[in-house]
């Protein structure tokens, strides 16, 4: 049950008849007696909330930043029509326009639509209904919940799609679809043609040359069918924010234009989430982007230390094959001292490393810096940090480990170039 400011409102115009009329504790006890009733009889004719039916339908899935719209079918079995105030409860996240306006005659039903525009990713679930419908007098409403179940799975908006198209026409010159070949170590043969200037010497075929009247060179094509494994690091690491968005989300942003750019070469592609244990993985699947956006649409960061030596076992026991791993992590130096390093050589023995990290544009901010006493500290802050991470780069490179670093925006992009180049030089 609840009451309405009606009641407070009749309650106000009553009291001074009664101070005025009944100035005594019969008087109060009559008006409030008079109150009851009216109370009790709009409750009465009230329309019944327990009775309501109610069902789902509408999105279940949909990318951060975009809206979607999840609609209530409510169902009124009752003799008496309900006129109520309904709320459609969802998490603050789930950015729900959630009361509305319901006028349902007995016998009927209604289609309510709530509107949701998520600000955060992963699994986002109703929470209960309530109704409250009030009286024909509008002083009194009986109030019931329902829990109506539903989930919408918030995806990762997947913002590095506008660099596909440039870094796929540079993918088909790879391929042989342009007019341009290359050559690299471990290519694949494709075809003859004759020599022009600038072609690299040790491409020309000296048995096909004497048969023909010029000289003809080979052309290769990059392979097909190799291994690219993505590894999410969801660590501590993974948990620091870099503008509005944690690091993990610009990780998984630069793992999917990878991904997308991969299997289009026709590599297969899988995907990792670990620290101390297995979060999400993707093997083989042969719809690979919803299998992605899906499988990492519940990832959060955990507030501990990644365990390397149970990440690197779990990637070589899925990987029997030489692979491309792709370790998307931080560059902290003491995180990589005592947890990457001791075991890098047990990866890098039997696949090509990549290491792609976040870094923060407000670090390059703060060297440049030299305003006053305290900018000139934090700049030799900033500039420390920096130093680190060069140092860290240059000791992965000495490990034949390719790094790319860099901030959020340019990641993805930087990624499927080292990816691009790595293919064009034959070296997966």
């Amino acid at each position: 049950m609840a009451v309405t400011g009606r009641l407070g409102l009749l309650a106000l115009l009553a009291a001074p008849v009664v101070g005025f009329l009944l100035p005594s504790w019969a008087g109060i006890g009559l008006a409030a007696a008079v109150l009851f009733l009216v109370v009790a009889l709009d409750l009465v004719l009230a329309g019944s909330v327990r009775r309501l039916e109610f069902a789902r339908s509408g999105a279940t899935s949909v990318r951060l930043g975009e809206a979607c719209e999840v609609t209530l079918t409510v169902a009124n079995p009752g003799g008496r029509p309900v006129r109520a105030w309904l709320r459609d409860a969802w998490p603050p996240s789930a950015g729900a326009e959630d009361r509305h306006r319901l006028t349902l005659p007995a016998g009927e039903r209604r289609v309510v639509t709530t509107q949701l525009l998520p600000t955060r990713r992963g699994d986002r679930t109703a929470a209960r209904v309530t109704v409250r419908s009030t009286g024909p007098l509008g002083l009194a409403a009986r109030q019931g919940s329902h829990d109506v179940p539903w989930t919408v799975r918030v995806l990762p908006p997947f913002h590095s799609r506008k660099h596909l198209p440039s870094r796929l026409a540079r993918l088909q010159q790879l391929d042989g679809r342009n007019a341009v070949l290359i050559r690299g170590q471990g290519t694949e043969f494709d075809s003859l043609r004759e020599y022009v200037i600038g072609d690299d010497v040790r491409s020309i075929d000296w048995r096909a040359s004497a048969r023909a009247s010029d000289v003809m060179v080979r052309t290769w094509r990059p392979e097909r069918d190799r291994h690219v494994v993505l590894v999410l690091d969801t660590g501590r690491v993974s948990a620091g924010r870099v503008g509005d968005a944690p690091r993990l989300d610009a990780a998984m942003d630069a793992a999917l234009l990878l991904a997308v750019l991969a299997a289009r070469a026709g590599d297969r592609v899988d995907l990792l989430a670990y620290d101390r244990q297995v979060h999400a993985a993707v093997q083989g699947s042969s719809d690979l982007l919803p299998a992605l956006v899906n499988a990492m649409a519940p990832l959060e960061s955990s507030l501990v230390e990644t365990d390397a030596r149970g990440m690197i076992a779990e990637v070589l026991r899925r990987t029997r094959r030489r692979a491309l791993v792709v370790l998307l992590t931080g560059l902290d130096a003491a995180p990589l001292e005592e947890g990457l390093f001791p075991v890098l050589s047990k990866l890098t023995s039997r696949h090509q490393l990549m290491i792609a990290s976040v870094a923060d544009p407000r670090v390059a901010e703060m060297a440049a810096g030299r305003g006053d006493a305290e900018a000139v500290y934090d700049a030799a802050a900033a500039e420390r940090v920096l130093a680190e991470r060069r140092q860290v780069t240059a000791r992965l490179a000495r490990h034949g480990v390719e790094v790319v670093d860099a901030v959020p925006e340019d990641l993805p992009p930087r990624l499927a170039d080292r990816y691009l180049a790595l293919k064009a030089a034959g070296r997966l």
